[in-house]
């Protein structure tokens, strides 16, 4: 009986040791495995921190907006300087925070909303191919007349001209709308000075800029981001965005 408690002994202890190690194994696999999702989590690396220090430039979104002339905009004012230094805030503004979806179907999460919006240097407004829900808004053209008062440049691409006309900002200035929008611009906004959209694809009044829209947004934006920060930083924004393999393009 002596012995064959012993062995028992003995194989209970083994048991225990092996399950022991087992476990001790299980958690050396399982804890370098949550290290590195957590380390592939590259977010943190691109997440540009406002500055109150910086300009500010502001992207009006809204149900159904075209996305281009949202992103068009961020493309252009987030990048960084030739050096690495961030230059700019580029943040998104809605009526409230949920979700807005674009024309094209995405889905963007505004930074801000219209109640705590801070100071803005530039408000950038976009436009809709139904703009009709956007002009009877009180919200949104309340906000536009609001920020205008502290904004430095003021700009609108495509039918967000329609908005600065029901604003009545920019009455008596040169304003630009999409191709084949400027007469009923005009008859509908006979205070601004509507220019001829077949053969101008951006102008700019004071501080107030215009263009066509979608992808005629990043002559907007290229535009002033150059008279905010110089020709050469723009020049380094269009090699960062290979603007030149699209101008020489060919078939």
């Amino acid at each position: 009986m002596k012995k064959l408690s012993l062995v028992a002994i003995v194989l209970i202890a083994c048991v225990l040791y092996n399950c022991h190690s087992d476990k001790s194994k299980t958690n050396g696999l399982t804890e370098p495995q949550q290290t590195t999702e957590i380390a592939s989590d590259t977010l943190t690396k691109h997440l540009k921190p406002f500055n109150a220090k910086l300009p500010t430039i502001g992207l009006l979104m809204y149900n159904g907006v075209l996305q281009t002339e949202v992103t068009a905009a961020s493309d252009v004012f987030a990048k960084p300087s030739e050096e690495g230094k961030q230059l700019f805030n580029v943040i998104t503004i809605a009526e409230t925070a949920n979700p807005i979806t674009t024309e094209e179907g995405l889905k963007l999460l505004p930074d801000f909303t219209f109640n705590n919006c801070p100071e803005l240097t530039v408000l950038f407004v976009p436009s809709a191919y139904d703009m009709y829900a956007q002009v009877h808004n009180k919200a949104i053209v309340d906000f536009i007349k609001e920020k205008n008062k502290e904004t430095k440049y003021t700009v609108s691409n495509c039918g967000g001209a329609q908005l600065i006309g029901t604003s009545g900002i920019a009455d008596g200035k040169k304003i630009v709308t999409w191709i084949g929008g400027g007469k009923q611009l005009q008859k509908d906004y006979p205070k601004l000075k509507v220019q001829n959209d077949s053969l101008v694809s951006y102008v700019e009044d004071g501080k107030f800029s215009s263009s066509n829209g979608n992808l005629t947004s990043y002559i907007s934006a290229l535009n002033l981001v150059e008279k905010m920060s110089g020709p050469a930083h723009r020049k380094f924004v269009e090699s960062y965005l290979y603007l030149d393999r699209l101008q020489n393009w060919k078939p």
